[in-house]
């Protein structure tokens, strides 16, 4: 994760702030993200968030755009399949999410990583199916069968 982070150049770590903090160019990014006003309400609460997690944590102005390129500014999982699996598992079987979707730092790798090494994991305890039930995806996302004409 750290070799990915570190080949972000930074007028494209600049570039995913802006749309949400405004130009930074002109600001060290190595120095603390500046007070900026937010852009409009189509992004408040994204910009909110990430001023609130620069404060928070104390980010400079690059930990901040490289933790919105690791996962948007989502959760992002780093670790061995079995820590990943512990960790959705938790949140899981804590109610907290019934589901997840899964975006890999790197394409195909990521996937195949996730194929290989945490679907296994999951399916040794049983939390990812084996196969599936029904013929169709309506059946297998437990649906009624809609019928069509009279």
């Amino acid at each position: 994760m750290d070799e990915l982070q570190a080949l972000i150049d930074p007028p494209s770590g600049l570039a995913m702030l802006h749309g949400y903090l405004r130009d930074l160019s002109a600001y060290d990014v190595d120095g603390p993200v500046p007070e900026v006003a937010v852009i409009s309400n189509q992004v408040r609460s994204i910009a909110e968030n990430l001023l609130h997690l620069a404060r928070k944590d104390k980010l400079s102005i690059r930990q901040l755009y490289q933790t919105l390129a690791a996962g948007n500014g989502c959760r992002v999982l780093i670790g061995t399949p079995a820590g990943v699996v512990d960790d959705l598992q938790h949140w899981f079987e804590s109610g907290a999410a019934d589901g997840f979707n899964i975006c890999p730092a790197t394409l195909p790798q990521g996937i195949d990583d996730l194929a290989e090494l945490v679907i296994p994991e999951m399916r040794r305890r049983g939390l990812f199916r084996t196969e599936y039930e029904g013929t169709t995806l309506r059946e297998n996302l437990g649906l009624k069968r809609v019928a069509f004409g009279a």
